[in-house]
């Protein structure tokens, strides 16, 4: 389960690490949440360049008939993926990189929840592995804004939705939780968002747990248990 994570990089370091060369300067996210507009980089094909792209976070297949109401398809299971039909056409046509620079995970004690804030040892900007759809609405509908509230899509708006890959945790994720979302290697960023990779045994190999080695991590405050706080005291170690 992935259900919040971070974004305070400059587009600087975000052109660095992605090589997508218009990257607008976005305010620091300290406690991003389903529904809410993240930022995303994907391939277009008739560029033939990687582009930055704002999505909202939670799925909406193209098929459905209306906009899910709460935050649903966040997260997609790595090992079913492709067998999904929330997700198969996505998995093979349309993959992107959510882009993150941390995420926060949920340890069980005695009966309370401790949040943990996860990040490179770097503190880089990294990529996770995402999918994403354009739904259409055939009829004006309600469906939820970008940040959860209601709002009225007029007939044939758009939205274009993602959610992120998850796997099974690696040895510092683990004692927290036993899912965590796949953060896919630099050298990996080219074939997972090439549309002509469409071979599921192909995109799984690069759908593991990233080295704990190359992470770190620490409790942070319950201030992030609210969406509604977005500040540096959300990654501030206790």
């Amino acid at each position: 389960m992935c259900g919040r994570f971070t974004l305070i990089q400059t587009a600087e370091a975000l052109y660095q690490t992605f090589h997508v060369e218009k990257v607008p300067e976005l305010k620091p996210q300290y406690n991003i949440a389903p529904t809410q507009m993240v930022g995303a980089v994907l391939y277009n094909q008739q560029s033939k360049k990687r582009e930055f792209r704002q999505l909202r976070w939670g799925l909406i297949p193209s098929w459905s008939k209306e906009a899910p109401n709460g935050a649903k398809l966040i997260n997609a299971r790595a090992e079913t993926v492709a067998e999904k039909p929330a997700f198969r056409s996505a998995f093979k046509y349309r993959r992107c990189l959510i882009v993150a620079d941390g995420f926060y995970e949920w340890q069980l004690q005695a009966e309370k929840k401790q949040p943990y804030y996860f990040r490179l040892q770097e503190g880089k900007p990294f990529g996770f592995a995402g999918l994403w759809e354009q739904w259409r609405s055939q009829s004006g509908r309600s469906a939820p804004s970008p940040v959860g509230a209601a709002s009225v899509i007029g007939e044939d708006e758009e939205i274009a939705s993602c959610t992120i890959l998850t796997t099974e945790a690696n040895e510092l994720v683990q004692p927290v939780h036993e899912r965590m979302p796949v953060i896919l290697q630099e050298q990996d960023y080219d074939v997972w968002l090439n549309p002509e990779v469409q071979t599921s045994e192909v995109l799984q190999q690069l759908l593991h747990p990233y080295p704990s080695e190359a992470m770190t991590a620490y409790p942070v405050s319950k201030v992030v248990n609210s969406a509604k706080h977005n500040t540096p005291d959300c990654i501030k170690p206790l």
